[in-house]
């Protein structure tokens, strides 16, 4: 399983399952990144952080560390 910090820009994939311990998930959670979401990935920053993805419809920008806490299909 790849993680959301392996995936290329332009490509859609969906969760699969979050990592991560009590409140950085919640958080994650709370952005609207559950497991079944699609979720596209638009930019990434020169040096790979941040990287910006739609999720329901809406612009998020997630840290490196962040986007490998989520695995994708």
């Amino acid at each position: 399983m790849k993680t959301l910090r392996e995936i290329k820009v332009g490509e859609t994939v969906t969760v699969a399952k979050l990592t991560g311990e009590g409140a950085v998930k919640r958080r994650i959670m709370d952005m609207g990144i559950t497991k079944g979401v699609e979720v596209m990935v638009r930019k990434v920053a020169p040096l790979g952080d941040p990287v910006e993805v739609t999720v329901r419809g809406y612009e998020l920008s997630l840290r490196k560390a962040d986007a490998a806490m989520i695995f994708v299909l």
